[in-house]
This record gives C-alpha cells, sequence and structure tokens, in this order.
C-alpha cells in the first residue's frame, strides 16, 4: 500500500495522477492558511503557545508547497517520463505527509495539552476537513493518500483516546472507520478519473485516425445527419462540391447542394433525381454523375440509422477507358466502321425480328473485297495501304448512305447489309453506285492509285434465313466477280449450289472419319519470350481425305460446327491431347479449342475432366481456348462452365483477341488467364510503327489484369525483337519457332527447344532455324 503508484498503472496514467496533485496551487494555499487561520483563532483565545506554532508550521508548508507547484510547472514533465513523475510524487508525498502531521499534532495539543473546547472543535473539524480534501485531490496516488490518512487519523484518534472522558474515545471509534473508508472512496474516484482519461485518450487517438484517414483517402467522403444537412466532410468532397457549386457546404442541406448544383447545369437533372431518390430512400445504392468538366463522379451511398454516408470517386479514367474499350469492342479501329462481332450483332436482331413479325421484307447482304489489295501493300507500303483502307470505308459510307449498314469484316473485305424496303432492283443500283464510287483513283500519301472493287450479292425473303447461310452464299458471289475478272458484282444464283453440293458431301465423309477416328493432331510449341522454353503447344485438328487430299481446318471445322460433330472432335481432341501432353515436360501444358457449339450441344465440363482423369494429367497443365464467338453466341452456358473450370484451376484463353469481336467487354466478367493476341497485330509491326504502338497497348491491357500476353503468327526475327523489345508480350507462337508438327517431331522439337534455352542469344536463333529447317 505503500510502493509508489508508477508500479501499478502505465507510464501515460501515473503521469496524469502526478499532474493532478500539483493542478491548483490556489487551491491548496487557500486550504493550508485556511488551517493556519483555524490553528491562529485557537491560539488566539486560549494564549497556547503551542498553538501559534501549529499556525506557523501550517504557513511555512503552505509557502513550501506554493513554490513546490511551481517549479513542477517549469519543469515541462513529458506524458511518459514516469523518472522525472516519481521525483514529483515523493516531493508531494513529503509536503502532503507534513500537512497532515501538522494537523495531526494540533488535535494532540488541542485535546490533550490546552483542553479547550472551542480548540479541540476547530482542530478536529478541520482535520477531518482536510481528509476530504485529500481524497478529492490526492485520490490518484495511493502511497501518498494512505500516508496522509494514516497520519492523521492515528493522531486525532489517539486524541480522543486518551483525553480521559469516556465519550471521547467512542467518538474516537466512530471517527476512525469513517475517517479510513476515505481510502476506499478514493479508489473508486480514482477509477472513475482512468476511465475518463482512457476514454478521452481513446477518443482523441479515434479522432486523429479517423482525420488522417479522411484527409488522406482518395476519395472524398461525406455524411447527412438525419436532418439531411452536411455534418462530416473531407477535403476531396470538398472539392467535389465546389464543382457542383461553389461556397462551404459544410452544414448545409445536400438536397439543397444537388438542387442548386442542377440548376446550374453542374449535374444533369435526371442523375441529380436519381440520387437524391437514393439518399432520401434511407437505402444503399449507386449513382454515377457527369459533372460540366466533362469528369465523371461515381457516389456511393450508405445509410444506417439515420445517417446517410456519401463516398464520391472520380472515375473518369475508368469511364474514358471503358469508352475506349466499348469502341474496340463494337468498331473496326483502323476504318471506324462497325466490326464483325458487333455487325453480327445488328444483322442477327433483325433477321430475328423478321422471323418473328413474318413480315415478308427483303434482306440484301453484300461482301465487298478490294482488288489486289495485297499488290497496295507490297509495292506502296502498309501505312498507304491502311490509308486505302479508311478512305474506302468512307466511299461505301457514301455510295449506301443511310440505307443499309456499313462494317468492316477484317482484312480488306467489307459488308453491307439492307432489309426492310429493298426493292427487286435495289442490288444491283446499290452494287452500281460502289462500283462507281471507286472509279476514281484515290490520292493517298502524295500517290494516285486506281482500285477497284468486287462485289457478292445475296437477296433472301425468306424468313428462316441465317446470317452465316447468308454470307456464305455471298462469299460464293464473291468468288464468282473476282473470277470473272474482277471489278464487278455478281448476285448469288442456283448455279453457285455447287458448292453447296460439294460442302455436303464433306459433311458425310467428315461424318465417317470422325467415327473411324481417322483425324489426326498437329502442335504448335508456345514459347516464353524471356526463357526461350517451349511452355506449351496448342492441339490443332487435321483431315487428310483418301482422294481430295488435306481438307483445310478453315473448311471442316465450320462444317463441323454446322453438322454438330464439333463436340465429338473436341471430346477426341481433349482425351488425345492430354494424354501426349503426359509424355512432356512438366512444365509444359497443352492448349485445346472449344467452339460455341460445344456449350450449347455438350457438356463441357464432363469432357474437359474425364479427358484429365482418363488422361492423369494435371488441371493446370490443361488451357481451354475460347473465341468471342463462342461468348456471344452461348454467353450464359460459356460464363457458368468457363467459371466452373477456372476454379478447378484449369487455365481459360481468349483466342484470336483483336479480330473484330467485342472481346474486351468479356475480359473482367470471366476467369481468363491468357490473352493470345491475333496474329493480324503482329504480320506488319516491322513496317508499320502504328501496329507496333496498337500490339504494345493491347500487351499493356493484358498485363494491367494480370493476364498471360501471347502474340500469334510470329515468323521473322525483325517481329520478334520488335515485340521483345517494346511490348510485354509472354509467350509468342508462329511459324519462327515451328510450323504445327505431329507428335513425333513436336516432341523433338520440345527437346530441341529445352537444349537451346540455355544458349546464348546467337546461338538460340540458329537452333531455331535449324529446328524450322528440318
Amino acid at each position: 500500500m505503500f510502493e509508489p503508484a508508477s508500479k501499478s498503472m502505465p507510464a501515460i496514467d501515473y503521469v496524469s495522477m502526478v499532474r493532478s496533485v500539483y493542478g491548483d496551487r490556489r487551491a491548496m494555499l487557500a486550504g493550508l492558511m485556511g488551517c493556519a487561520v483555524g490553528a491562529g483563532a485557537s491560539a488566539y483565545k486560549t494564549g497556547s503557545l503551542l498553538l501559534w506554532l501549529v499556525a506557523g508550521l501550517f504557513v511555512v508548508i503552505a509557502v513550501g508547497r506554493f513554490i513546490t507547484i511551481g517549479k513542477f510547472n517549469e519543469s515541462k514533465l513529458g506524458p511518459t517520463d514516469v523518472e522525472a513523475a516519481e521525483k514529483w510524487e515523493n516531493w508531494a508525498t513529503f509536503w502532503a505527509a507534513s500537512a497532515a502531521l501538522v494537523c495531526g499534532v494540533w488535535c494532540v495539543f488541542s485535546f490533550l495539552v490546552v483542553g479547550d473546547p472551542f480548540a479541540e472543535l476547530i482542530s478536529m473539524t478541520t482535520t477531518v476537513a482536510c481528509m476530504v480534501g485529500i481524497v478529492t485531490r490526492n485520490f490518484g496516488l495511493v502511497r501518498m493518500l494512505n500516508i496522509q490518512l494514516l497520519i492523521a487519523v492515528a493522531l486525532l484518534c489517539g486524541s480522543l483516546l486518551f483525553k480521559g472522558n469516556i465519550y471521547y474515545p467512542i467518538l474516537g471509534a466512530l471517527l476512525f472507520p469513517m475517517l479510513m473508508g476515505f481510502s476506499s472512496l478514493a479508489r473508486g474516484l480514482r477509477n472513475v478519473m482512468l476511465g475518463a482519461v482512457h476514454a478521452r485518450n481513446e477518443a482523441s487517438r479515434l479522432a486523429a485516425e479517423l482525420d488522417t484517414a479522411l484527409d488522406t483517402m482518395h476519395h472524398g467522403l461525406a455524411m447527412l445527419d438525419s436532418s439531411g444537412l452536411i455534418s462530416v466532410v473531407n477535403g476531396r468532397a470538398e472539392q467535389v462540391f465546389d464543382g457542383f457549386v461553389p461556397g462551404n457546404w459544410e452544414g448545409r442541406s445536400f438536397a439543397a447542394l444537388i438542387a442548386a448544383a442542377a440548376s446550374r447545369g453542374s449535374i444533369p437533372q435526371r442523375s441529380a433525381e436519381q440520387l437524391m431518390q437514393v439518399v432520401n430512400g434511407q437505402r444503399s445504392g449507386k449513382v454515377i454523375l457527369k459533372l460540366a468538366n466533362s469528369r465523371f463522379s461515381e457516389v456511393t451511398v450508405s445509410a444506417r440509422q439515420g445517417r446517410v454516408v456519401l463516398l464520391f470517386e472520380d472515375i473518369t479514367e475508368r469511364v474514358r477507358a471503358e469508352e475506349r474499350i466499348n469502341f474496340m469492342a463494337h468498331y473496326d479501329a483502323l476504318t471506324g466502321l462497325p466490326n464483325r462481332g458487333y455487325f453480327a450483332q445488328q444483322v442477327g436482331a433483325d433477321l430475328e425480328r423478321r422471323r418473328t413479325e413474318a413480315t415478308g421484307e427483303t434482306a440484301m447482304l453484300m461482301i465487298i473485297d478490294i482488288d489486289d489489295f495485297k499488290h497496295v501493300n507490297d509495292t506502296a507500303g502498309h501505312l498507304v495501304g491502311d490509308r486505302l483502307l479508311v478512305e474506302a470505308a468512307d466511299r461505301l459510307k457514301g455510295a449506301i448512305g443511310m440505307r443499309g449498314l456499313v462494317a468492316r469484316l477484317g482484312g480488306d473485305e467489307f459488308i453491307v447489309y439492307r432489309s426492310g424496303d429493298v426493292g427487286p432492283d435495289d442490288a444491283a443500283l446499290d452494287s452500281e453506285a460502289i462500283l462507281s464510287a471507286f472509279k476514281p483513283p484515290f490520292s493517298i500519301m502524295g500517290e494516285s492509285l486506281s482500285t477497284n472493287v468486287s462485289i457478292g450479292i445475296v437477296t433472301s425473303d425468306d424468313a428462316s434465313e441465317e446470317l452465316d447461310g447468308m454470307m456464305t452464299k455471298a462469299d460464293l458471289a464473291l468468288y464468282k466477280a473476282k473470277g470473272g475478272g474482277k471489278a464487278q458484282s455478281q448476285h448469288f444464283h442456283d448455279e453457285m449450289d455447287t458448292a453447296y453440293r460439294y460442302r455436303q458431301r464433306l459433311k458425310t465423309e467428315l461424318r465417317a472419319a470422325v467415327e473411324a477416328e481417322a483425324l489426326t493432331l498437329v502442335y504448335q510449341p508456345l514459347v516464353d519470350l524471356k526463357t526461350r522454353r517451349v511452355v506449351a503447344c496448342e492441339a490443332l485438328a487435321r483431315w487428310t481425305h483418301p482422294m481430295l487430299g488435306s481438307i483445310p481446318p478453315s473448311l471442316f471445322i465450320p462444317i463441323a460446327e454446322e453438322t454438330g460433330l464439333i463436340s465429338d472432335i473436341t471430346r477426341w481432341v481433349l482425351k488425345t491431347a492430354t494424354a501426349e501432353c503426359r509424355n512432356w515436360p512438366d512444365h509444359m501444358s497443352v492448349s485445346i479449342n472449344v467452339s460455341a457449339r460445344d456449350f450449347r450441344n455438350a457438356d463441357v465440363e464432363a469432357m474437359v475432366m474425364g479427358a484429365l482423369a482418363s488422361s492423369g494429367l494435371a488441371a493446370d497443365r490443361l488451357e481451354i481456348e475460347v473465341t468471342e464467338t463462342a461468348l456471344i453466341e452461348e454467353k450464359d452456358a460459356a460464363t457458368t462452365i468457363l467459371s466452373v473450370l477456372g476454379k478447378r484451376g484449369i487455365g481459360i484463353a481468349l483466342d484470336d483477341f483483336g479480330t473484330g469481336y467485342s472481346s474486351l467487354s468479356y475480359l473482367q466478367a470471366l476467369p481468363f488467364t491468357k490473352l493470345k493476341v491475333d496474329r493480324s497485330f503482329v504480320m506488319d509491326i516491322g513496317v508499320n510503327p502504328r501496329s507496333l504502338k496498337l500490339l504494345s497497348n493491347v500487351a499493356q491491357l493484358g498485363k494491367d489484369i494480370n493476364l498471360t500476353v501471347t502474340a500469334e503468327g510470329v515468323e521473322t526475327e525483325e517481329q520478334l525483337a520488335l515485340i521483345q523489345e517494346h511490348t510485354k508480350v509472354d509467350q509468342i507462337q508462329g511459324y519462327l519457332f515451328g510450323i504445327p508438327l505431329p507428335k513425333r517431331e513436336v516432341g523433338e522439337l520440345i527437346a530441341r527447344m529445352e537444349g537451346a534455352a540455355g544458349q546464348k542469344a546467337g546461338g538460340f536463333a540458329e537452333s531455331r532455324i535449324r529446328v524450322n529447317a528440318g
């Protein structure tokens, strides 16, 4: 009970308690001088020199304590300086014990020596009053409090005990427990004060942390009270509000702020109404505001217990990126025309309308191909070729006007679709208008180019007509036009049906080949750009007809999709390729394409997991490749299945990225692990800085969302060097590292590449050349 308080409480609490006993020296001085006056009055009445001595001691103690407090205030005691605080506690204890001793001696003199009733009364009441003051002033320091109580109570009660009269001991016996109970009272006060100190410190800490968080957060934050007034606002939010309506809006109505902003045109009226509906409804939600300075702010609203918190996030860059992505997803980057995917969406919707409404309208489709475009690229360069494509698009739009939809299929091919008001002569008139538009030469970069186009046309009154069928017929008509001398148009007619009969034969014989497992697999390596090791191979199906020879995949794969055989082929490729991958090094994986029809007609998950189970191949060594076509045609099924496969550790690659489909819109929604950039981005990077920049940006986009980026179609050392120096491409695929090879030869290539990976660049290039030559 007499150890220093520094041993029983945290440093900051101990220092606070020491400060409390030095808090108000005026009150201390008044108390001691009051004791001196009481003792002096008793001495004056009784004429006792001893009581005059007591009065003088009170004065001495008051002066000494006053001086000590002054020195304490000058010492600038730190909040955790325990050593210095202990020194000041000892001084306080000395003066407190001295005061208690003088009070006790005063009682002894009054009761046992002087014996005057007035002196006895005033000494006892003053001592008891001092004990009450001790509790309220020194409760924080246990040792000092106990010493004072023990000295004063012992001397007071001793004086009463030895007075001689039986009533005085009884009074002492009654006073003793009461006075000693002051210790418990002081402990309670000490706990209350410590609790208040802790609460204040915690509140200060939390307030400081909140201020720091509000000041450093990148978003604006505002809180509305139950009356809708802005009660809390950080600097970022003040900037947002200042953009709405200049001025200090803290403490003012948020509804008035939004109304003023809408009336000034700072934010759209509709957006203001939506925001206030969410705020007034006391519910959570998000509203995007388009500000007058062409910036965008997303407001996230949260409500609880009558208070509303608004978080303002500047999403201008995100919106602009989404706009760029949306444009890239729907429009051709070079010509600005709708791309193939967006064209298919719009035409598909119109054809569905014709089927639903049974209007009997005629639909017309034209495919336009620039004659000898390759010659332009080869002689004038790709920059001129790109410029020619842009001007060709402009001439097409001028020739068709608002009558039809013009899009770029890819390369040097364009497509036009019309429906509704198409008359018997419109196909001839439109095609003639296009041919006439291309008769004047093009003047591009100082060169005059005479370029014509060939056109394939198909019209149909059949409400069940599909876009694929119309495009096939238009392609056949285009082939006829180009074969007939170019610079002309051809309308599809029944004589062109020979191609269909050929396709029908292929359909029948492809089914037989699939059932007999007469297809073969070849594998094209994917090489890590940094390590120069083969990290994967793409499995590709091949069909060699016993009479017709090699049938290109571009012919038999669409037939397989049309007939539903594609799922049987996919199942066979999965089974065969995963088994073959077991023979490759453990770091290698195999990539397999899955089509839209697989998602529609087959249980892709069961196919994939069955192949892994039968082959024993680890899931992370298999990669499924899908194109945007699959995602557009079977969005829901593809999303569900790919998400499941991704969770099982199977890689998901977006193939042929950048070929005109709206690929970017799915990058965030689906669990892709790889982005395969189409060869069209690579083919002219050596001569077209714009193509290289575009490839670099696409690769950067993939890296920004943590995807492995593969460049397809790498065929020259120059392309490889440019990709390595200027892009963040991870892997490369193309004839530079090997054509698609049968399993035996690809195994040999893998072994050679593994060996070449340890060589320096020059030796590696020589090794690669020997591999390709072999």
